[in-house]
């Protein structure tokens, strides 16, 4: 990087602090100082790019906790950049794999891709946001540019890679395209002239590709900062779709709501630190009081009612606290209740009720179902047939016989 040295003034550090603020690691600080300087400096905002390979059409919070911080660095004047992987999906990302990833079908990329802008606006301001897609110069390498670009990384750094190491050492198959996926991430920087990349701490192996081959472009080195991986409902493994953990940011009001209440007290934290708009020294002051008597179902509260605000309006959010207090509150659903975790999901409704506690043989959780005594998160349960997936939910026999349990 140049060895210009900006002024570091109080507005640099401001912005370093709100670039930080619940980040997992900013590497290499001091360089981004030097960024940041120079852009207030110079007036030149800085590029930040964020990829997002369409493997699903809906996004859900644990996407938006990078895309916040997106949001963040926009609103102070920086240039954003989202970044459609339509050519590297094609590949399948092996990050924290134990296998080889299936790569999709250009059918499935374009059909996922049509709604991910879309969603992704509902965070990040549209009118100052530019979208790519790394076909664009992807496609145009060609087999002599695939070559090339290949020949600027080795085997050897290639094999730094934790996933790769471990597959490799355990006897599980590596195909050799799996190893173009970081390279073409990282060219990706290249082709756009990123100063800070964004992303999970699982994409950091591939982030620091894209600082590495920069250098070998002659480019100055992007920047990386990665953010944790948000936990799913289940509190156990990180949000995912297919773990049925998640809570989509396109979900109806009443959803929204109704999953994030079920989070654990524990867990509703974590989910304060990474998805709330709120001041660090707000949210310090609100668990202080919980932990000081106030009732944890208060703290989750205003973080439903928040984030129900920010994907749809402070009238829905209003509504979907009306509706869940008469369904929950209302119905005599008491503050403090066991929570027991189940794994092995799906599972079935009578063995659920068997294995909470809730009654005491088979044939009781039949009758119960039969008799209309049984609700899941206040609907009744008629079907006895039923299996309930990975996810919280709060279990109900007769009038008094309560549990949440959380199935993994």
């Amino acid at each position: 990087m140049s060895t210009s040295k900006y002024a570091i003034t109080a507005e640099v550090e401001s912005n370093l602090r709100v670039a930080m603020r619940g980040c997992d690691e900013l590497l290499v600080q001091s360089e981004f100082v030097q960024k940041l300087a120079r852009s207030h400096a110079t007036g030149v905002p800085l590029r930040v790019k964020l990829g997002l390979d369409p493997t699903a059409p809906d996004i859900h919070l644990g996407h938006t906790v990078v895309l916040n911080k997106m949001r963040q660095l926009q609103d102070l004047g920086h240039t954003v950049i989202f970044l459609i992987g339509d050519f590297t999906s094609m590949i399948g990302d092996p990050s924290g794999r134990n296998n080889t990833r299936p790569p999709l079908t250009r059918e499935q990329i374009e059909e996922n891709a049509k709604t991910y802008y879309a969603q992704a606006s509902m965070v990040l301001d549209p009118a100052r946001t530019e979208i790519r897609y790394n076909s664009e110069w992807c496609d145009p390498l060609g087999a002599r540019g695939m070559i090339q670009l290949a020949s600027r990384y080795t085997v050897a750094r290639m094999m730094e890679r934790d996933d790769f190491t471990k597959r490799f050492k355990g006897g599980i198959p590596i195909s050799v395209h799996e190893f173009l996926y970081p390279l073409m991430q990282g060219y990706d920087s290249v082709a756009l002239k990123s100063d800070l990349e964004l992303g999970g701490t699982d994409q950091k192996f591939n982030l620091l590709v894209g600082r590495e081959l920069q250098k070998e472009y002659g480019q100055e080195p992007q920047c990386i900062l990665t953010m944790p991986l948000l936990e799913g409902t289940d509190g156990i493994e990180k949000m995912s779709k297919s773990k049925n953990n998640y809570i989509g940011i396109g979900e109806a009001p009443d959803s929204m709501f109704g999953k994030l209440m079920s989070v654990s007290d524990t867990l509703m934290w974590r989910y304060f630190e990474l998805l709330s708009f709120q001041s660090l020294e707000a949210i310090a002051a609100l668990r202080a009081e919980t932990e000081s008597g106030r009732n944890p179902r208060d703290a989750k509260v205003l973080l439903a009612q928040e984030i129900v605000t920010r994907f749809h309006s402070r009238q829905a959010a209003e509504a979907a606290l009306a509706a869940f207090e008469a369904r929950f509150r209302d119905g005599a659903i008491p503050e403090n209740i066991p929570e027991i975790s189940v794994l092995g999901a799906p599972v079935g409704i009578l063995k659920l009720l068997r294995e909470t506690g809730l009654v005491a043989s088979g044939a009781e959780a039949q009758r119960n179902v039969e008799q209309g005594g049984v609700r899941v998160d206040g609907d009744k349960i008629e079907d006895k047939a039923l299996q309930l997936s990975a996810g919280t939910y709060v279990l109900q026999v007769g009038k008094r016989k309560f549990v949440r349990v959380t199935i993994s």
